[in-house]
This record gives C-alpha cells, structure tokens and sequence, in this order.
C-alpha cells in the first residue's frame, strides 16, 4: 500500500519541487513499511532573529508515526537550502530506522539462539 506522507509548510507557500523532493525521500524508507504507517514532514522558513547575524533558512522536522500508531519525532535538520534540510531528515530517519530493525533483528536472534 506504501507509506503517506503530510506535509506542512511554515512561513511560506512551499512548492511543488519540494513536494517532489520530499516523494522521493520517502521512497527510501518503503523497505520500513512494515514498522512504519506514515511520516509528517514539516519545512519551515525561518526569520532572521537578529539583522546581520547568518542563520539557516529552513527547519525541516519529520515525524515517523509506526504501524501501532507511535509518533518518533526526529531531530530537526537546518540549512539554507530546504533540499538539503528534506535530505538530511530523510538520512537521520533511514538511520534511525535501520539501527531499530537491526537492533530488533538481533535481540530476536540471541532469544532464538537461547532457545535452541
């Protein structure tokens, strides 16, 4: 069925390359589907605080949500390009999710192990 995706732009229209973006990413993580129901991605525009002082443009922030319904936020990703800020979100979830299947993967093989 594949996994949805909602997408949330702050500060600004966002844009159909963004969205396009955002598709691909996520097809990364179609190997987790069967962890993983959806994400929320959220790309932020983000102001200046102070005049003169460089800060990253864009805040991107996903949110994995599991088959059992349980939101995972991730750290958020900051740049100046809000492509780079998707990709890197996509990297920390692809990360996230292959330590968890490995984890989860291995503890069941020491209990088969155990058991055998």
């Amino acid at each position: 069925m594949g996994l949805g995706m909602q997408i949330v732009y702050l500060g600004f229209p966002g844009s159909s390359a963004l969205e396009a973006e955002a598709a691909v990413q996520l097809l990364r993580l179609e190997r987790f589907c069967g962890v993983l129901s959806a994400c929320h991605l959220a790309i932020e525009r983000l102001h200046p605080l102070q005049p003169g002082i460089r800060q990253p443009a864009y805040d991107v922030r996903l949110d994995l949500v599991s088959t059992s319904r349980e939101l995972a936020p991730l750290d958020h990703c900051e740049n100046d390009d809000p492509v780079a800020a998707i990709r890197a979100a996509f990297d920390a979830a692809e990360h996230q999710l292959g330590s968890a299947v490995f984890a989860g993967a291995s503890s069941r093989s020491d209990v088969a192990r155990r058991d055998h």
